[in-house]
């Protein structure tokens, strides 16, 4: 089954992509790699979820909040390629997680992200990551989180 194909059967619709918050490009293809900006968790109404885990939010509401994070990284990486099926792995993750100073449970909050690309690439997306707290996060979102993906030419029609 095609990473386009496990999207729709997990019931998953990717928001539209919104325009960066500063000066930057939410991705940039190099060779064949594509490097994603760091993105958080905004909701398609263009809300964004705030707060700090173990302050205001649950590890449970911050793995949902890496989830959401997973979506819209999904959504740029689609308008970007035209397809996840042009995606030939999830390479390298760098996850932020917005935490209280006693907080040490940064890489559970990051499964939520994790689970969600191996759901949506199987084995292609198992990643190398990294999952850091930090005592501030833009906007106060909870988390944030930029990947690089190896991904394939694009075929010709």
């Amino acid at each position: 089954m095609s990473a386009e194909e496990r999207l729709h059967a997990l019931g998953i619709e990717l928001p539209p992509v919104l325009p960066p918050v500063a000066n930057f490009v939410r991705a940039r293809q190099v060779g064949d790699l594509l490097f994603l900006s760091g993105h958080g968790p905004v909701r398609a109404d263009g809300t964004r979820v705030v707060g700090k885990v173990d302050g205001e939010l649950t590890i449970d509401d911050a793995k949902a909040a890496a989830r959401l994070t997973g979506v819209n990284l999904l959504a740029t990486t689609r308008a970007h390629l035209g397809s996840l099926d042009r995606v030939a792995a999830v390479v390298k993750v760098l996850g932020m997680v917005n935490s209280s100073p006693r907080f040490d449970r940064q890489p559970e909050v990051m499964d939520g992200f994790s689970d969600l690309m191996v759901e949506v690439f199987g084995e292609d997306g198992r990643h190398t990551r990294s999952a850091v707290g930090m005592a501030e996060l833009p906007f106060g979102i909870p988390v944030e989180i930029e990947m690089i993906l190896a991904v394939r030419p694009a075929t010709r029609a």
